[in-house]
């Protein structure tokens, strides 16, 4: 290793012992001076001897490395015996700074024979942890089971589950795909989660308005049955909740007018005028339902005991296959002529895929009116059968509001396409 890259690679690793030190003395602040096991200085040092050992190691093959070993198990035991006698003295128990001075050491040698960038991450994300202890623990306390089991399941479905299932099609038609239905299926379990999580975090309106933006921009369908499963725990806050979806659906609108843009910009200039005039709509009325529920002073929160519902997340995620063999069937007996018909049918559920195959496709095989049709007709499907969700998943007053606000958006958005024909 080059003398600059060597004094480099130091450097790293005595700023990430600093880092930790740093945050290691603030916490020790009020302590007099010598009752610290470890501190600001100490860990700098740590880290900047265990760089030391590292270049050592690099420089004598094999013995080094076993060195860099004993050198590590010599450090952790003398830190380990000033900790021990730091709590017989305060008669306290903790072993944080035990491992803060092991990690300052190990990631001061890593700078020096791995990966740098990584050592510093790692260093920088330690001194976050250490530095979120009140915050971490208050959370901790306030955290439930039921939540802590739903977070469980949802890392269990996204990290187990979901690298077994196999990536292709596997029935005749070769439409479901086992891997793809289930990132979905996780996708929209997530937005349930976090919407909850959004609630309890930011409160009631707050809350509701990130859950449904949030939504929107990944799957509106996913957030606005969170709001009806919401709806069912609170009904007096039927008017908020319909704030949300609504939110949902406008963010829907402009994200799909996003993808639009990054492919085909005369498509978008069909497309701009009728989605302007129905996201207009629902976004009017969206603030007009959440100033009553602020103004009426209604209480909603996380309320839910199940943050997260699979018997709902399963729910759609049948219903996604059933939509995804529908839509191939279709393709089938109509061929190309069938572009309305499999964008209503993917509406259902989904209207990403439609828009990208549309705004894609070569305007010698679809024309400029059939492509925007095509994904009006998506959209339009999608926001009907959202807010049939809103009656199915919901109480009637949900229902009725989302319902009632999407026929009216979608009247004045065909209005608008008619008259820029």
């Amino acid at each position: 290793m080059e003398t600059t890259e060597l004094f480099r690679r130091l450097t790293v690793a005595l700023a990430i012992g600093l880092l930790i030190g740093l945050e290691r003395g603030w916490q020790a602040r009020e302590d007099e001076e010598g009752e610290r096991a470890a501190g600001f200085r100490t860990h700098a040092l740590a880290a900047l001897l265990g760089a030391v050992w590292g270049a050592i190691c690099n420089q004598t093959g094999i013995g080094g490395a076993v060195s860099l070993g004993f050198a590590f198990m010599a450090f952790a035991g003398a830190i380990v015996l000033f900790r021990y006698r730091e709590i017989v003295h305060d008669e306290t128990f903790g072993a944080t700074t035990v491992v803060a001075a092991m990690l300052a050491f190990a990631l001061g040698a890593f700078a020096v024979v791995g990966d740098v960038e990584a050592a510093a991450a790692a260093g920088v994300a330690t001194a976050g942890l250490l530095a979120l202890k009140s915050a971490s623990h208050g959370w901790l306390r306030r955290l439930s089971w039921v939540e802590l089991r739903s977070g469980l399941t949802l890392a269990a479905m996204t990290v187990i589950l979901l690298p077994l299932l196999p990536d292709r099609a596997v029935d005749p038609w070769k439409t479901v795909n086992p891997h793809e239905i289930w990132l979905l299926t996780v996708l929209i379990a997530a937005i349930n989660f976090l919407g909850y999580v959004a609630m309890k975090a930011a409160g009631g309106a707050g809350g509701v308005a990130l859950t449904g933006i949030a939504g929107g921009l990944v799957s509106s369908t996913a957030a606005t049955m969170t709001m009806a499963r919401l709806s069912r725990e609170q009904a007096d806050g039927a008017p908020l909740f319909a704030a949300g979806a609504l939110f949902a659906n406008v963010t829907m609108a402009l994200r799909v007018l996003a993808v639009v843009a990054l492919i085909d910009i005369e498509l978008l200039g069909v497309l701009a005028p009728p989605f302007a005039a129905g996201g207009a709509v629902m976004l009017a009325f969206a603030l007009f339902f959440m100033r009553r529920a602020v103004a009426s002073s209604t209480d909603v929160g996380p309320v839910s005991k199940n943050p997260l519902d699979l018997g709902v997340v399963l729910q759609f995620g049948a219903l996604l296959t059933v939509v995804a063999i529908l839509a191939r069937l279709a393709t089938r007996v109509a061929g190309g002529a069938g572009a309305l018909a499999v964008a209503a049918i993917s509406g259902v559920v989904d209207v990403d895929a439609i828009t990208l195959s549309m705004a894609r496709l070569d305007r010698a095989t679809v024309s400029l009116d059939v492509a925007a049709a095509s994904i009006g007709l998506a959209v339009a499907v999608n926001t009907l059968s959202k807010a049939t969700l809103t009656w199915w998943l919901g109480v009637a007053g949900l229902g009725l509001r989302v319902a009632a606000v999407s026929a009216l958006a979608l009247a004045c958005a065909l209005a608008v396409a008619l008259l820029a024909r």
